[in-house]
């Protein structure tokens, strides 16, 4: 049963409705390991799904371009100041679709084509938007590329402030899509500093646990902030941009007009929503537990056997290379899936296999913290990873596990689902 319930849809687009119920039996049956996703409140999806859909609003609060915006302003203000209260910020904009154009307005607030630009190589953990070569920001600017040592997985700060040195970059990142490991953004701010460049966060995947008080905050050291609002911040699949005052006009130019036009209004509600969520002493409870759970986890793996690249984690987020277990990312990823048991296939650090046949699988808590999981469940999860992984063509076993996930999970309630009775 749905929280909203969706009798409009049942009634007007069977088909469509079919696939909704499926895909919300498969989210509440399946243990849900992918670092990028979670669950959001029966309070995000209503306003997720309201008439604010159906709106226009072009331009910025007091600033439209079209009529009729009473209502929105004040949302869209009410999602500003929750957000700068919230990451202790002087500005933030709530407009970005995602993540991608959120982090291409950084480029065109601070950037002009062809300048230098430095980030963590995409394999090394990094994101495509931080100068990969496939991406627009890699064949627009000039990227060059800090990685991680061989011997800890971890990035070595000297080894940035040397290629900062003699590259110059006016934009460095930091942050990424699979890094299991604190950033130090003093560090990098240091650096940012002695080079004269801009320096950008990117902690959409580490945001909520920013917002709790389980990682250090980039606030005060960084000039510019990128971040989703869902991952481990429980919120719509949205974007923001949070900066110092003396970079606020331009990165609200480079949003809109210089990016996009009207912002998406039953979005910001919901933002605005998870970022009242967020402020709450529940969620920095939730946050810490992220951790808690990603560390036994991540312990529990390591006694089978597991591969853990940098050894462990601080965070959400665990990366196993698993060219020691035999078997490449994503045949072991697929069986997983099948085993009821959800994650990614991923490069590893110096990974000789390909990006989509790599050696190793990402693995994120958020999901299942949401849940009601915690550090007990986290060995039981790591025998089932290791014997699905061990047997990833043994259908029987696959089958078992998928059944066994599923009877842990029906004591765990999922928000916004139940089964019908």
């Amino acid at each position: 049963m749905h929280q909203p319930a969706l009798p409009h849809l049942t009634g007007q687009d069977p088909d469509i409705a079919d696939l909704v119920e499926a895909e919300a039996r498969r989210q509440f049956e399946k243990i849900r390991l992918i670092a990028s996703e979670n669950y959001v409140s029966p309070a995000v999806l209503e306003a997720t799904g309201s008439v604010l859909t159906n709106k226009y609003s072009e331009g910025y609060a007091g600033r439209r371009y079209y009529e009729g915006q009473q209502n929105v302003d004040p949302i869209e203000l009410l999602a500003i100041e929750r957000a700068k209260g919230l990451f202790g910020v002087e500005h933030a904009n709530v407009q970005p679709y995602s993540g991608a154009p959120a982090n291409l307005a950084v480029y065109l607030a601070f950037l002009e084509p062809g300048d230098t630009v430095m980030g963590l190589s995409l394999p090394m953990g990094g994101h495509l938007t931080h100068g990969w070569s496939v991406s627009a920001t890699g064949k627009w600017f000039n990227a060059v590329r800090y990685g991680v040592r061989a011997d800890t997985g971890r990035v070595d700060m000297d080894q940035v402030r040397d290629l900062a040195l003699k590259e110059r970059p006016k934009l460095i990142w930091c942050g990424g899509t699979a890094i299991p490991r604190t950033i130090d953004f003093a560090a990098f701010a240091e650096i940012a500093r002695e080079t004269g460049a801009v320096l950008a966060a990117d902690i959409a995947h580490i945001a909520g646990l920013v917002a709790g008080g389980a990682h250090p905050s980039p606030a005060g050291h960084a000039d510019v902030i990128s971040t989703t609002t869902h991952k481990t911040l429980r919120g719509p699949r949205g974007a923001m941009l949070m900066s110092t005052a003396e970079h606020a006009k331009a990165v609200d130019r480079a949003v809109f007009p210089g990016l996009q036009g009207g912002p998406h209004d039953h979005t910001t509600a919901a933002i605005a929503v998870a970022l009242r969520e967020a402020a709450g002493p529940d969620f920095a409870l939730y946050a810490r537990r992220i951790v808690a759970n990603a560390r036994a986890l991540a312990g529990a793996l390591a006694e089978r056997g597991f591969d853990l690249v940098t050894g462990g984690t601080d965070n959400h987020l665990i990366l196993i290379d698993l060219t020691n277990r035999g078997v490449a990312g994503k045949p072991a990823a697929q069986a997983l899936d099948r085993a009821g048991i959800e994650l990614n296939y991923n490069t590893v650090p110096f990974d000789p296999r390909t990006p989509f046949d790599p050696s190793g699988l990402r693995i994120g808590t958020a999901a299942i913290t949401t849940r009601g999981l915690t550090e007990k469940h986290m060995p039981r999860l790591a025998a089932w990873i290791d014997e699905v992984v061990g047997a990833h063509d043994d259908e029987r076993v696959i089958a078992r596990v998928a059944g066994e996930a599923r009877d842990l999970l029906a004591a765990h309630p999922m928000p916004g689902w139940t089964p019908a009775p």
